[in-house]
């Protein structure tokens, strides 16, 4: 995000529509699959898939228009990208301060301990999006798991595995992850399948 969110010019932010992402993801049963998508329509097939919310890098404006799932923005953004989510992911207090100026809630990326202990003394946030390394040779399921083990009760947690499988998104699910971000594709197998009528 640029360094002018709290421009006293910018128009004054509305209440909105939508839960907030930490609401979904607590009220959900079982685990949440936040889905990333690049436009409208990703955001209308990760939706009709059974996505519990999307993700986005760009602008958020776009996926809103199509969606009223809860909707994260992945940060580094300009203002205007941002504005129409209802989070952001942050790694640190200026980009967390200016999130709040936006009235977006904040999820605090970390994919280290030493990170997280900082974040929690700093920002105290509610919620964390767990990631690896870019360049760590250990196993990702392994690393977000052991990320998990640090997260103090009552906080929520949403682990970074695009390319999870099912057996991946029962295992976070079991140790008590409450969202896994994947990428968009074979969204509904994650999800799980509807039981048939009878």
């Amino acid at each position: 995000m640029s360094s002018d969110c709290s421009d006293a010019s910018a128009p004054p932010i509305t209440m909105r529509a939508v839960s907030r992402l930490s609401q979904a993801i607590a009220e959900g049963d079982g685990i949440s699959i936040l889905v990333e998508v690049g436009d409208a329509a990703g955001a209308t097939a990760a939706e009709r898939e059974g996505a519990d919310g999307l993700v986005v890098r760009g602008d958020a404006g776009v996926v809103r228009a199509s969606s009223q799932l809860p909707l994260l923005h992945l940060g580094g953004a300009d203002e205007a990208s941002v504005r129409a989510a209802d989070a952001v992911v942050v790694s640190d207090s200026t980009a967390w301060d200016q999130g709040r100026a936006l009235g977006l809630e904040c999820v605090v990326r970390v994919s280290h301990s030493d990170d997280l202990e900082r974040v929690l003394l700093e920002l105290d946030p509610e919620i964390f999006l767990l990631a690896t390394g870019r360049n760590s040779d250990e196993d990702p399921l392994e690393a977000l798991l052991a990320l998990l083990h640090d997260v103090p009760a009552g906080k929520l947690a949403i682990a970074d595995l695009h390319d999870a499988t099912v057996d991946d998104v029962a295992e976070l699910e079991r140790a008590g992850v409450d969202g896994v971000l994947v990428a968009a594709g074979s969204v509904a197998a994650l999800v799980g399948t509807e039981p048939p009528d009878v």
